[in-house]
């Protein structure tokens, strides 16, 4: 990386390049003005390490020079040293101010010169050590947080239908639940049941059954597509759905679009009693929360509901509005 001497004599930018060179540095760039340093530098013509700036210039002087620098993003880290008469040290406070690291006296003695420049070049380096290892621990900990949310996510996915597993959906329906109380909504459960499933793997085998819950569950999750809306793996071929400000007659019509969904995709199954392809039961219960009601009653009533449509024949779906047609308090009283 190149030195940048900035001087608008000829012999003393020749002078101080002679005594650099004599120490072992080749690489430079010289700029008679302020004005042409600043074009070398925002140019990118040549990376520059170190800058001697004189501070006496036409124009721009040195002080206004380094206070350029500092505010620019892109140049503040290189370091500058001015270079004065003996007769201008009162200059200095303003030049350090203005974002100078070191000063030489004119005239420049080649022995004070080396030293000034190693040791501002050994800091420099240092410095940007540092902060490339603090770059490097800050991607570090955005990778590990990236990381920890993928984990999050995964931690709370069904493996084999990516659908939310049993752990997770609890919380949520915690939390919906919780909410419905809040704000004084409805609140609705749908257990679905794929039809005869055991028959299903005994026909056709473990693998095509994963995959069959596979196609059931990607079905479900795309029918139930609103923002509000939560579609789990409950257990087995099981799956549960929550549906967050939902009324009796919104979640029954949304466990009919499932039921006809799951027809429609018309996977095979030569097994069922019920229909010659995969079909659904669906239980549904609406209910109102408040704070003298168990979360587990929605849930119970869904089962309740699902229960129903099994033993009307399946692939169909039953409901019971809790709003309209509550079950007894004992039933919803939390436990003591």
């Amino acid at each position: 990386m190149a030195i940048l001497i900035v001087d608008d004599s000829v012999d003393s930018r020749r002078l101080v390049r002679r005594f650099l060179e004599e120490d072992g540095y080749r690489d430079f760039l010289e700029a008679d003005s302020a004005d042409e340093a600043l074009h070398l530098l925002k140019s990118g013509r040549a990376p520059v390490e170190l800058i001697l700036m004189d501070l006496q210039l036409p124009g721009i002087d040195g002080i206004e020079a380094c206070r350029l620098i500092g505010e620019d993003q892109k140049l503040r880290d290189i370091p500058v040293i001015v270079v004065t008469a003996s007769n201008e040290n009162k200059s200095l406070p303003a030049a350090f101010q203005a974002g100078a690291v070191d000063y030489l006296l004119k005239p420049v003695n080649p022995i004070e010169l080396a030293a000034r420049i190693r040791s501002t070049l050994r800091l420099k380096r240092e410095m940007d050590q540092r902060k490339q290892r603090e770059a490097e621990l800050l991607d570090m900990a955005h990778r590990l947080a990236d990381a920890n949310l993928e984990l999050e996510r995964l931690s709370s996915l069904d493996g084999l239908t990516g659908l939310t597993n049993r752990r997770r959906f609890d919380e949520l329906f915690l939390h919906e639940w919780k909410r419905a109380i809040r704000v004084g909504s409805s609140l609705s459960a749908i257990l679905i049941d794929i039809d005869h499933f055991k028959a299903y793997n005994d026909r056709y085998g473990h693998p095509a059954g994963d995959e069959c819950l596979r196609r059931v569950a990607q079905t479900l999750r795309e029918t139930a597509a609103r923002p509000g809306d939560s579609v789990a793996r409950y257990g087995g071929e099981e799956f549960v759905a929550v549906l967050a400000d939902t009324d009796a007659n919104g979640a029954r019509a949304l466990a009919e679009r499932m039921r006809v969904a799951i027809e429609k995709i018309d996977v095979e199954h030569a097994a069922s009693t019920t229909a010659p392809h995969v079909t659904l039961s669906l239980g549904v219960a609406t209910m109102t929360p408040d704070d003298a009601t168990n979360p587990s009653a929605l849930l119970s009533a869904a089962d309740e509901a699902l229960y129903e449509a099994k033993k009307g024949g399946r692939n169909r779906a039953c409901g019971r509005d809790l709003t309209a047609d509550p079950v007894p308090r004992a039933e919803l009283r939390k436990p003591s």
